[in-house]
């Protein structure tokens, strides 16, 4: 069965931005790690992920309809 997401990749992460972001097929019961191994990005290029606009981890299930932004690293000076 597939179901489907939203993503939004921000700043850097935005050129893994899948055509159909606001539609974005998964499997339910996927988790966030499996969900940047799909977009091509490592771990370590996704320092804040948001579920539903709260805090989530790479561990985090998805069972579809959510929407999920993710950020990099960002630094500054």
């Amino acid at each position: 069965m597939t179901t489907y997401i939203s993503i939004r990749l921000f700043a850097t992460l935005s050129q893994f931005t899948p055509e159909s972001s606001d539609t974005y097929p998964i499997a339910p019961g996927i988790v966030i790690r499996e969900l940047l191994v799909q977009l091509g990005v490592s771990e370590d290029q996704a320092k804040l992920i948001f579920v539903n606009h709260l805090k989530a981890d790479l561990n985090t299930v998805l069972y579809g309809g959510e929407r999920v932004g993710i950020f990099p690293p960002i630094g500054g000076g």
